[in-house]
């Protein structure tokens, strides 16, 4: 990992900010990914934006722009919770479409269902108007070494 983008990290887990460290990820930048600091957790935003819509018709946000969101969202929980300034790598991740997500703000927010040494679990969540009732869900194994 290059050095900047680890002291974006070690930025981020100090003042819990994750502005400049979303800014410094390409496509966080361009999915136009923020991140509010709550007393559960980083909480991400992802406002509706018409370049994210997949489907034209209904209208719905693209699959993996939700994915991307998820997949976010558990990143920087792990960055959040962790001990070191390096960022997580993607083992595997498993999306569950519930509803059809409109072009809207949509949030997520992630909890780590088992944090070893070299690996760990994490369960997303993203939802538009109430989290009682999420568009997505997913499960994610990440490396941590």
């Amino acid at each position: 990992m290059n050095a900047e983008l680890q002291a974006f990290v070690r930025a981020a887990r100090q003042s819990g900010d994750f502005d400049s460290f979303v800014q410094a990820v390409p496509y966080m930048r361009f999915l136009g990914l923020s991140v509010r600091a709550e007393a559960e957790g980083p909480l991400c935003v992802l406002r509706g934006d018409p370049k994210l819509i997949g489907n034209a018709r209904l209208p719905a946000l693209h699959g993996g722009v939700v994915g991307a969101l998820l997949e976010s969202a558990a990143i920087i929980q792990l960055i959040w919770a962790a001990e070191t300034d390096t960022i997580p790598k993607i083992i595997d991740l498993s999306v569950d479409y519930l509803r059809s997500a409109r072009p809207v703000e949509t949030y997520a927010r992630a909890i780590i269902t088992k944090h070893g040494r070299r690996v760990a679990n994490v369960r997303a969540e993203a939802w538009q108007d109430d989290p009682a009732k999420p568009v997505a869900t997913a499960h994610a194994h990440f490396l941590l070494a």
